[in-house]
């Protein structure tokens, strides 16, 4: 583990860059019921518990943790490979 943290400590090379790259896709929900006002204030709205599937989203991530920079994209997932060549 110790050989993996070192690569975060070595000195920034502009012609070798660090660039971590992750992909995960998430479920799109949506409320089928409006929530319910308080009855009295100071007293928190009432949501249902029940949900309308809405869609699914990927989500990819590059991060270059040595130039603190992030690059997010919401894609299909055939637009993989064009994100990992750039």
């Amino acid at each position: 583990m110790e050989d993996v943290l070192d690569v975060y400590k070595r000195p920034y090379d502009e012609k070798r860059p660090l660039i971590c790259m992750d992909e995960t896709n998430k479920q799109q929900l949506k409320e089928k019921h409006t929530p319910t006002p308080p009855p009295r204030p100071g007293n928190p709205m009432k949501f249902d518990t029940e949900y309308e599937r809405n869609g699914t989203s990927n989500i990819f991530l590059s991060f270059e943790p040595l130039q603190g920079k992030r690059k997010l994209n919401h894609r299909k997932k055939t637009d993989w490979a064009h994100f990992m060549k750039e």
